[in-house]
């Protein structure tokens, strides 16, 4: 890997993490490599301004916080298919990033990238678009009479489809079609579409199936709905995923992506969710990096014989 130039994009607000992005620029700075320096967070988002005044081709952004840190870095650097090193400083759960202890010796993390020792890992994403007017029903013999198409969203993690107001609580009742095939009507809180990745997050809150990341899927699962009948699906992922909100009178349904929102939906519009064209990519430097030792120890699963190293009963 070239190290000409890289961003580093630290938590807002995070002291820790703002002092290992400032000491990491000046390691940099040292070997010739050019930086682009700021905050990520709710209210402050650096990458637009990033992209923008790069000038010629950026070669990894690193990420110092927690998922959240990470999941925005993904959606602005997936489609400039910018490798991202996320390091958890400052995070909590860091299903996305690489451990603090990993990352202490930062001058010689810079020395194994140049050198090419370590992984980069692909993690599949998933978009959504609101679009006015009918979609094609199986069987129906509708016409496709398709409305304007509205921008699009991309998610690591999900797209999630409730409603939200200041003051109560909504019930929302959302009508799901696959490949333009009715399959379901929901009445809850809304409606979770996942990748692999995304699986662990909301999805898992919301009883869906942990999928792993090298597998490609969306996961569709209902959030607090009010029937015992409905369940989560995995779908494959060329699957169109179309959600219809009804009798949305008082105009509190939204879309949320990474459970950051993305807009409102308006009464005759629905949203499309679909495997995004591009793919997050993130470096990995532990050499022995396992998807069951994360899920160990994050989820905080029972792993007797591998923590005290072999059989507890001797």
């Amino acid at each position: 890997m070239e190290l000409n130039q890289v961003i580093i994009a630290y938590k807002a607000g995070d002291s820790l993490s703002k002092k290992w992005a400032e000491q990491s620029a000046r390691q940099l700075d040292e070997l010739g490599c050019k930086v682009l320096f700021g905050p990520s967070g709710s209210k402050d988002n650096p990458y637009p301004v990033f992209l923008a005044s790069a000038g010629k081709k950026i070669d990894l952004a690193v990420v110092l916080g927690g998922d959240g840190t990470a999941l925005a870095a993904a959606r602005q650097l997936a489609p400039e298919k910018i490798p991202i090193l996320a390091v958890n400083i400052g995070g909590h759960l860091g299903f996305l990033t690489e451990s603090f202890k990993h990352f202490q010796d930062s001058k010689g993390v810079w020395e194994r990238l140049l050198s090419d020792r370590f992984a980069v890992q692909k993690r599949m994403m998933v978009q959504a678009q609101v679009i006015d007017g009918p979609s094609l029903v199986k069987g129906s013999g509708n016409q496709q009479g398709e409305g304007d198409r509205g921008e699009i969203f991309l998610a690591l993690n999900e797209i999630c489809v409730r409603g939200c107001v200041d003051d109560h609580l909504t019930t929302t009742i959302l009508e799901m079609e696959i490949d333009g095939e009715i399959v379901d009507q929901y009445h809850g809180d809304g409606l979770l579409v996942s990748t692999p990745s995304g699986s662990t997050c909301y999805n898992v809150s919301a009883n869906g199936p942990i999928v792993h990341p090298g597998m490609e899927a969306l996961v569709v699962s209902p959030i607090c709905p009010l029937s015992l009948s409905s369940r989560p699906i995995v779908l494959p992922p060329a699957a169109r995923v179309s959600i219809w909100p009804l009798e949305n009178y008082d105009l509190t349904i939204k879309l949320w992506a990474d459970g950051v929102l993305a807009t409102s939906i308006w009464p005759g519009q629905r949203v499309d969710v679909r495997q995004a064209k591009c793919d997050a990519q993130f470096i990995i430097l532990r050499d022995n990096y396992s998807y069951f030792k994360t899920l160990r120890e994050k989820l905080l699963w029972a792993g007797t014989r591998i923590q005290y190293g072999g059989n507890p009963y001797n």
